[in-house]
This record gives C-alpha cells, structure tokens and sequence, in this order.
C-alpha cells in the first residue's frame, strides 16, 4: 500500500482515521469493500461523532428495505396550482385541441410525499412545447390576460438538454413544456436520439422509477405507467425502469442521481442496481461519456443537500469516488485510494459539528464551502506541478477539471485550509480563562510595534481578513484538527472522538472574536490611504513601500479601534522618523 501522506505530524482525525481504521457505516449495499481492523470494523454509535471498533454486521439490501413511507393517496393542488392547469385545460378547449397534459417527474412525487414543489414540467403527447405554449399566450391574450416570460431553452446535449425545452411564467411561477418521448442511445455518447414517443414510452426511459410517475391534467389523476412507481416511493426503494445496468449505460449520469435522491430521502438501492453503479463498465462510461460539468452540478446537489455525508458514503462505497473527484496524475506526496474513507470521516465529523453548533450560524454557501473544505481535509498538504512548474494546490484540480466549478470554489477552500494552522496557534489564546495577554502571537508575521495587550486582536484580525465571511469555517475546521501536536499513542487511539467537546471549544473561541469586534473586519476602512501614505513619506509613486506601511497602519488601526486619522497619522509620523533616524 502506499502511503497515505508524507509527514511526521499526524492530526488528531487523520492519527484516529488512519488507513488501518477508516470509517465504515452500515449501508444496504451487498458484497462492496470495507475499511476494517482486524475482524472490526469502525461504526458510529448513537452519540454524534462517537466511533468505536465494533464487531461487523452485515445488513443486507433485501432486510434494510423495511421502511414504509407515507405517500398521498392523490394529490392535492394548490389554488395557484389549480389556477394554472385551468388555463391549460381551457386552452385544449378553446382551440378544440385532442391534446393529453402530464405534469412529470419530481413535482409528482414530490406532491405525494406531502412536500411543496415548484419546479412543473409539462409533457405534450402530440405536438412540441413551443407550439402548445404558443397556443396558451394566444388564449391568455383573448381573455385579456398577458403572457410572461415566454422563452425557448434550445437543446445543449453538453449540459444534458437533449430536447428544445419551451417556457413561461405563470401567477409567478416558471414552467417548463416539452413533448413526450423515447430515447436511443448510441455505443459511446450519452447523448440519445429523440423521437416522438408515447406516455408509457417517456415513462420507462427515465432514471428512477419514483420520477417517472405523471399528473394527468386532462383527468387529475396519478399514472404510473412502469407499474412501481408507486410501490417503490411507499416502500422507499431506489430502483430503474429498466435493468439498472443498461439504464447506466445509457446515460452514466443517472447513477449520481440515483445516489443523490437516495441520500436525500433515506431510500434503500435495489441490490441490482448497487451492482451495476459500482461495475467497472459503469464505471468507466461516467468517465468517458459524461461531462464533467454535469458530474460537478451533482455533486454539488448533494453537498448543499439535506444528507451530505451519505451521498459522499454512497460513492465511497460504490467505488466511485475517484472517478468523481480525479487527481492530477502526478501529485506530491502520493495518495492511498483508502484516502477517500478518510475523506467522507472529515465530512462526517464537520458535518455533525455544524448541526450541534447550529446552522444558523453559517449562510447556505458558507456552509457549502465548509463542507467541501472538510471533504478534501486530507489534500490540504497535496500540491502538483503545472506546465510551468508551478507547485499548485491539487484542489484546486479537483475543482477546476474534475468538477468545473467556479473558479471563487477552490480560491476559497485553499484559503480555509491555509488558515488552520494559524487557527490552531489562536485557539488556546483566544479560549484563555487567563486574563493576561500572551507575550508573543506566533503567526509567521512580524507585528510591527503592536501593543503585547493588542497582539491576540491584530494577529486574530490580520487571520479573518484573508479568509473573510468563511472565518467560521476555517475555525470550525481547526477545532476539529485541535491539538495539533497530538501523538501517535494507543491512549489516544483509544479515546472516543467528542464533538460536544469541539462545540464548545468552537463557541468559546466564536465568542472571542466577536468581543473582540473582529466579527465582520473586512469591512474596517483604513483610516490613512495610499495618497496620504505617500505624502508623509515623499513619494510621488505607489509601490513595496506603500504596501509595506498600509500592512503597518492595518496593525495600529487593529491595535486601536478607537484611534482617529490624526493619532494614526501622528504614529505613522513619529515610526517613518525613528526608522529614518536608525538607517
């Protein structure tokens, strides 16, 4: 086996995650690897973010699948809702139209699981989605009534709209029209070719049987038209219309939505299709047919989802975690494939300490981030070369190449990691009982004349100004890592890993920085500017100088909240003249 890293230190969750006694939690899939010790294998117990070695046990597929959920004998609109369809039926009518109109897919069974959707789709048995919505603003204008928002969304087989797609917007909501069809799929595209195709036809072609139910407006009844849609959404089962294997083929795609609906509802896989996600023909089809856009878009579904943790399970435990998130093929140091279970147990444990710290204290983005910064934890330290030689964070190729986020998602994440070990040089000065100041802040910077009783607000202020709004991550981050000079002893590995422990630890050093007024410093307005630096010194050019005394000034203004624009000028003065004096 290689080696998981390269370094002497190990931290607490990659010494108590090591490759040996990686996390392994109770899944329903069948025959898939395991991270084990010896005949052990290391599963959460009920207490949040407690792990212990615990003999194996197996839960099968078949006896996991017990769970009855609660699904709507009808569905029961809303009075937009029903204000909407009204003016699609009297369309038909209006025009005596023989036209059949199926809401599809989610919004279906999403209503059946008593839960509000918006997203309506609207499949047309005979005619195309810009001509029947073409035929609605007709009649909306003969009542008086105006269209909004009319639009076509041409076809992009890239981003995996393979059909024209019509829209418009009514009583405030968007709404998408498109025809019924079939699909066929050539050897090495997951692009089909579309065809005409019956309601019975779209309905099989789908990627679950659960979203492949319809709401006829025509009749204002539920179809399932695969005959367990239904049966599979009350006995909470993820399964394909048809055999998973080929579906997969068809379009890779699907099985990142299979794990991502699963994970969001708590449904079990079908053991054949558990087999065919985790195939090696699936497998490289995800690779080589899907782009990495789309990959990307559903990753990032799931970690901004409501179950982070067991959608990145889900992919560990199906062998698809490094086709997800590929590397650089050259990467320093080296990193196991057992990485990844090391991986998804940094999610797990920042994920549990957001929901025992609260979510409210991070936006849904910074959240995102946090979690993402979690999940690749272990490559903090992993850097590869590009074409110019230069050591690059590897990342920031996870998300460049192998997701095709936005370029502000890696930029961010590599800052948050970056600020950790500067967090854990502040956590046990900032969570003192001791009211004395500490004699030095050692953060690999030079202070410049600061106050000893100022030196834990500027040292903490310069830190939140490089990471800004997600300061929280990075602590929350750190406190997971705190202490950093932890050792590699049985005593340790015996120890439960104790996240209460950890919230308190991340409130209290909260706490800190906002007494400290720290909370938002980004928004501080430097009290001199680079003119006025430039007119003290005599300088009719900006440069190193100027940004080595707005660094200066920064830490006098951090050192004194209070301080006005003539105390920092009068400092500024006295500082350039004792230097000038010296040199």
């Amino acid at each position: 086996m290689r080696p998981l890293f390269n370094t002497a230190k190990l931290d607490p969750l990659r010494l108590f995650f090591s490759p040996n006694l990686l996390i392994r939690r109770k899944t329903t899939f069948v025959s898939l690897p395991s991270f084990t010790c010896p005949n052990k294998t290391l599963t959460r117990i009920q207490t949040p973010g407690v792990f212990h070695c615990k003999e194996m046990a197996t839960v099968s597929s078949e006896s996991a699948a017990g769970a009855v959920v609660q699904v709507k004998d009808k569905i029961e609109l809303t009075e937009v809702e029903k204000q909407i369809f009204d003016r699609f039926v009297n369309t038909l009518r209006h025009f005596s139209l023989h036209t059949e109109l199926r809401v599809a897919g989610g919004w279906v069974r999403d209503k059946l699981l008593g839960k509000e959707c918006y997203d309506i789709d609207i499949a047309i048995d005979n005619m195309s989605g810009s001509e029947f919505v073409d035929k609605v603003r007709e009649y909306l204008l003969s009542t008086g009534e105006e269209a909004h928002g009319v639009g076509i969304i041409p076809r992009n087989p890239d981003q995996s709209k393979h059909l024209e797609t019509a829209r418009m917007r009514l009583l405030d909501l968007w709404i998408d029209f498109v025809n019924l069809r079939s699909e066929d799929y050539s050897e090495n595209s997951r692009i089909p070719t579309m065809t005409f195709g019956t309601a019975k036809e779209d309905a099989y072609r789908r990627d679950l049987t659960i979203n492949s139910l319809f709401y006829n407006i025509n009749t204002g009844s539920v179809e399932d038209l695969t005959g367990r849609g239904i049966e599979d959404l009350k006995s909470g089962k993820i399964v394909t219309p048809l055999p998973p294997k080929d579906t997969f083929l068809d379009d890779p795609l699907r099985v990142l939505r299979a794990i991502r609906f699963g994970a969001r509802f708590g449904f079990v896989f079908e053991e054949e299709l558990t087999k065919a996600a985790a195939c090696d023909d699936v497998k490289n089809a995800l690779a080589a047919k899907v782009s990495k856009e789309r990959v990307g878009t559903e990753i990032d579904l799931m970690i901004s989802g409501n179950q982070p943790v067991k959608a990145m399970t889900y992919i560990a435990d199906l062998t698809l975690f490094w086709v997800v998130f590929t590397l650089h093929p050259k990467v320093e140091p080296t990193v196991s494939e057992e990485c990844q279970g090391l991986c998804v147990a940094y999610l797990d444990a920042a994920w549990n300490l957001i929901q025992l710290i609260g979510g409210s204290s991070f936006t849904g983005e910074q959240r995102r981030l946090c979690l993402y910064a979690a999940l690749f934890l272990p490559f903090r330290d992993t850097i590869y070369k590009d074409g110019k030689g230069k050591k690059v964070p590897v990342v920031n190729y996870i998300f460049r190449d192998s997701l095709k986020q936005k370029a502000s998602d890696p930029e961010t994440v590599i800052k948050i990691h970056r600020s950790l070990e500067k967090f854990l040089t502040l956590i046990p000065l900032l969570t003192s009982n001791d009211d004395t100041q500490p004699a030095e802040v050692d953060m690999g910077m030079e202070l410049f004349d600061v106050p000893v009783t100022s030196k834990l607000r500027v040292a903490t202020g310069f830190l939140l100004l490089e990471v800004k709004e997600f300061w929280r991550a990075g602590l929350l981050l750190s406190t997971l890592l705190y202490p950093s000079d932890t050792d590699s002893t049985q005593d340790f590995l015996e120890k439960q890993f104790e996240l209460d422990r950890r919230r308190d630890l991340f409130k209290a050093a909260e706490d800190a920085i906002v007494n400290l007024g720290l909370e938002k410093v980004w928004d501080l307005k430097p009290l001199v500017n680079g003119k006025d630096i430039m007119t003290v010194l005599h300088l009719k050019s900006g440069g190193p100088i100027v940004r080595e005394w707005q660094q200066k000034l920064l830490a006098w203004q951090l050192a004194h909240p209070a301080g006005t624009v003539e105390e920092c000028l009068d400092w500024m003065k006295e500082t350039h003249s004792k230097r000038a004096k010296m040199e």
